[in-house]
């Protein structure tokens, strides 16, 4: 009995006839996805050439930006055009104005062309009287001023004498006030103001030239005199060891009667008045750093203090005339004996008093008037672009 599930197998379906399939033949360009395989081969190689390019010349992109970027941090701003600087031409201006100054002075009539050398328009000035009557003398720069850019403004002092001095009367009756007055005059020092300019020229150089005449103008103010660290002057005690410090080393310094090197500190180095200008000097008076009392001194300090002093002394020239001179001297203990530890250029000033504190909280301010100021205050300020020579 066969069993009910067996079953013939179907009669297989012959397959369609094909030829063999030869991979070595190429069937020409195929489209796919509306692009040819031979156009996105190019494309591929394209696109890698294009990719190794860009790497290659990438950090050389980025190099020459960074160079050529203008160097400048934050926001831009505007680079000020470099200008000269504000004492160019000071020192030849002073002296072009000396110069002009002396010119001007014994100018007469017909000397045009020589203050033309300064002032070109000066072939056009009316000059009067016979020249070479007057003849200016110690004539110095005593003011140099910056007026603008490139002008200096300079005040020249002279004291002008007169090479043909008006006779006497022969009646000999007193001159009258008008005589007094020029005699006054040819006494005083005067001043002239004259405008320079000046520029660069040829070769490098400065070149001057005068903007106008000179102008007679008032003597430059005095100040009051700041107050100094010293107290007051008294009489230099002989048993005093700064007396004797000072007198010595004075005395080595202006009549070259002893070596200088013995009286001055370590490391201190001066050179004595060669030649000698004085026979001897007599110190009469002291004033020292922040004494204030009489009382005498006979001891020297430990080693290392330095004390400021003023020396007032006599010399005593070859012609046994005795002339008055003034020291600053800074000293300094060593060894039991005080020793020159500078020559210094000028007496110190006092130092400006504190400004007073603002009152705290819960205080009541003071109502009383301000005391007037002192000699210790500082004297007025110059303008920043003035000058002295």
């Amino acid at each position: 009995m066969k069993p009910a599930w067996s079953r013939r197998p179907a009669k297989s379906t012959p397959a369609p006839d094909t030829e063999p399939q030869d991979w070595d033949i190429d069937d020409g360009p195929q489209d796919v996805a509306g692009w040819s395989t031979g156009a996105q081969a190019n494309t591929s190689a394209a696109m890698r050439w294009t990719a190794w390019g860009l790497l290659v010349l990438g950090p050389l992109l980025g190099a020459f930006a960074y160079l050529s970027a203008p160097a400048q941090a934050g926001p831009s701003q505007k680079k000020a055009a470099p200008t000269a600087p504000a004492a160019t031409g000071a020192q030849g201006a002073a002296g072009f104005a000396q110069l002009f100054v002396a010119a001007y002075i014994s100018a007469g009539e017909g000397d045009q062309d020589k203050l033309a050398a300064y002032y070109p328009d000066a072939t056009s000035l009316r000059l009067e009287g016979d020249p070479d009557r007057r003849r200016g003398e110690q004539l110095t720069v005593v003011r140099l001023r910056q007026s603008d850019r490139g002008v200096w403004s300079v005040t020249v002092a002279a004291r002008i004498t007169d090479t043909k001095p008006a006779a006497t009367p022969s009646d000999g009756k007193r001159p009258d006030h008008k005589d007094d007055a020029k005699a006054a005059a040819a006494q005083a020092v005067r001043y002239f103001q004259v405008p320079v300019a000046t520029a660069p020229a040829a070769g490098g150089a400065s070149g001057y030239t005068a903007l106008a005449m000179p102008a007679e103008v008032a003597a430059p103010e005095r100040i009051k005199a700041p107050a100094l660290v010293y107290g007051p002057m008294r009489p230099a005690l002989p048993a005093d060891p700064r007396t004797q410090a000072v007198t010595e080393f004075l005395n080595a310094y202006l009549t070259g009667a002893a070596e200088l090197d013995r009286y001055l500190a370590p490391g201190t180095k001066l050179a004595p008045v060669t030649p000698a200008p004085y026979t001897g000097i007599a110190v009469d008076t002291l004033a020292i750093e922040g004494e204030k009392g009489t009382e005498p001194v006979t001891t020297v300090p430990d080693d290392g203090t330095t004390l400021r002093l003023l020396v007032a002394l006599r010399a005593t020239g070859h012609d046994e005339v005795r002339v008055p001179l003034t020291y600053a001297l800074t000293l300094k203990s060593r060894a039991g004996r005080w020793e020159i530890a500078s020559l210094d250029g000028a007496p110190a000033p006092a130092a400006a008093p504190a400004t007073s504190a603002a009152p705290s909280a819960g205080t009541t301010p003071s109502t009383a008037p301000s005391a007037a100021p002192t000699s210790s205050a500082a004297p007025t300020a110059t303008p920043d672009k003035e000058k002295t020579p």
